[in-house]
């Protein structure tokens, strides 16, 4: 039996994870993929969106109620767009090694996160769950910031530090620009713009572009003065990029975006997507 593309969302039933819902579906139409619907029964959180029962006795009912919901509203309206099928599954334990587990025990090959949910208001919400999904999975991520709905990507901004991966990345890249008919800006930001690195630029742009079957490649050397992660946002505000993409590999670009006060400014400041690509 052929695998379908499997796409994996948890959620709490906040808005932002509702949002996450919205992309994920959006790319399950485009995939023609299975979406699960997975939520992770966690007391605290329950308390807060259904207070009146104070010891939890219908919690997994009210989950499954709420869960049930969602799915029969992204079937409606996904089902006749692509997408293959949707489902739902509760587990309970750890929300993030619960995420973790599931997403290898259905070959989830995406997992689409919100920054923030029910949590916001503790004192250490930066993308606390959400960074250590990026950290700890090994399936691709895409994390969608608080209060950013679901708009169809004109362009998706390609991080890059010239990784031998990179080769393999922007096939995955363009294939989603593909269904979208989106531009993919291929950008290398550098702290300076030498002849060295005008050179290295244009050699590694040469042993990509066999690698890229899509018309819609501009490939791009920035230079920035102050940290990487601020100058990768405001390339993607001025370039009207609508996602970041981004390697999570050992001494990779991303390790240099997101040290542990740089990913703090991101998950405060950046207004758009974030696809983290973890596996080939």
């Amino acid at each position: 039996m052929e695998k379908r593309f499997t796409i994996l969302c948890p959620t709490d039933f906040s808005e932002c994870s509702l949002n996450a819902i919205e992309y994920a579906a959006r790319l399950g139409e485009k995939y023609q993929g299975r979406l699960f619907l997975f939520h992770v029964l966690n007391r605290e959180d329950y308390q807060k969106m259904s207070p009146e029962d104070t010891h939890g006795r219908y919690q997994e009912e009210f989950v499954q109620e709420k869960l049930n919901n969602l799915q029969d509203a992204v079937w409606k309206e996904s089902e006749s767009k692509g997408l293959y099928s949707c489902e739902t599954a509760i587990r309970e334990g750890g929300i993030v090694q619960g995420v973790l587990e599931f997403s290898k025990s259905v070959q989830a090959d995406l997992i689409v996160a919100g920054t923030e949910g029910i949590n916001e208001l503790r004192e250490n919400i930066i993308g606390s769950r959400a960074s250590r999904l990026v950290e700890n999975s090994d399936r691709d991520i895409l994390i969608v910031p608080r209060r950013v709905f679901f708009k169809t990507p004109r362009k998706l901004v390609f991080a890059s530090d010239y990784l031998e991966e990179d080769k393999l990345a922007i096939q995955k890249v363009v294939e989603m620009a593909g269904f979208f008919k989106a531009e993919v800006d291929f950008v290398h930001v550098s702290t300076s713009l030498k002849i060295m690195d005008k050179t290295l630029h244009e050699t590694m742009v040469e042993e990509i572009r066999p690698f890229v079957r899509y018309d819609k490649v501009n490939y791009v050397l920035k230079s920035y003065r102050d940290d990487l992660a601020l100058a990768l946002e405001n390339y993607l505000q001025v370039a009207k990029g609508d996602m970041l993409v981004t390697l999570s590999k050992k001494k990779s670009f991303f390790q240099k975006v997101f040290t542990k006060n740089i990913s703090k400014k991101m998950s405060y400041f950046l207004s758009k997507p974030l696809w983290v690509i973890k596996s080939f």
